[in-house]
């Protein structure tokens, strides 16, 4: 029996902001900003011909296995093993955000003292919010395996990598986005980075891959993935921060 104005308790939960696997998955999803520090010295790196251009040259090539000719020109990126780390490395931090970060936390859009609902109308956010986790986590896996299979060794395999992050990754920040609006001021930010990046890969399907500049039609669909991501780690994590702060202070308080 509950009293008047209180939902049932397997009706409305309170999630868990202070705990830390919530941690773990806000910092895995913040970490993919490294990913800029590594193409920059990647890219400061090249030897092939002609010069890296961020316009002409897609990201790939900074990660290709060897030296030669590839797409039409010299590929040759002495720091390919440091390029395919960081593919790798994004991957599995975005598995472990899918993981770690639950729908319960990600369907009030962090925010402490709401309530997700998981059966009745409100169970919609719910469920997004789970349909969030599944795209993130398939392009976590696309990003891994681009790491793990260079363009110049497994081209189909690469591409097929490629693509499932290019379309998982905007699609589970559309989703989000939509989730969170009016529950963070920050949801609009994070409905545009997944529209741009979305945008640009439809297009690209469109022309079938058909391009004149194809590294900078594919930083329009990376970049945007990694921004929203980033920023949907940090709301989390100071979110996590802040819930472990007042539980830390209510222990030293001691019984009131």
């Amino acid at each position: 029996m509950t009293t008047a104005g209180t939902p049932p308790a397997d009706r409305a939960l309170l999630p868990d902001l202070a705990g830390r696997r919530e941690l773990v998955g806000a910092w895995a999803s913040l970490s993919l900003i490294h990913y800029f520090i590594v193409e920059a010295v990647a890219m400061a790196a090249w030897r092939g011909s002609p010069d890296y251009d961020r316009r002409a040259h897609v990201i790939s090539d900074l990660g290709a296995a060897h030296c030669g000719p590839f797409n039409g020109y010299e590929v040759c990126s002495p720091l390919n093993w440091l390029m395919n780390a960081s593919f790798i490395l994004q991957g599995v931090a975005m598995i472990l955000g899918a993981v770690l970060l639950s729908s319960g936390v990600l369907s009030v859009g962090a925010q402490p003292g709401q309530r997700y609902i998981r059966t009745g109308p409100g169970k919609v956010h719910w469920l997004a919010a789970g349909g969030v986790r599944v795209l993130v986590f398939v392009a976590g896996v696309g990003q891994a395996m681009v790491g793990l299979f260079p363009e110049d060794t497994d081209f189909n395999v690469h591409l097929a990598s490629a693509g499932m992050y290019f379309i998982a990754g905007p699609l589970g920040l559309v989703l989000l986005g939509i989730v969170w609006l009016r529950r963070t001021s920050i949801a609009w930010m994070v409905l545009l980075f997944g529209a741009t990046s979305l945008g640009a890969t439809g297009y690209v399907l469109a022309v079938q891959l058909r391009v004149d500049e194809p590294g900078a039609i594919e930083r329009t669909m990376a970049y945007p993935i990694i921004l929203g991501l980033a920023l949907v780690g940090i709301t989390v994590a100071y979110r996590v921060h802040h819930e472990r702060g007042l539980v830390r202070a209510r222990r030293l308080q001691g019984p009131v």
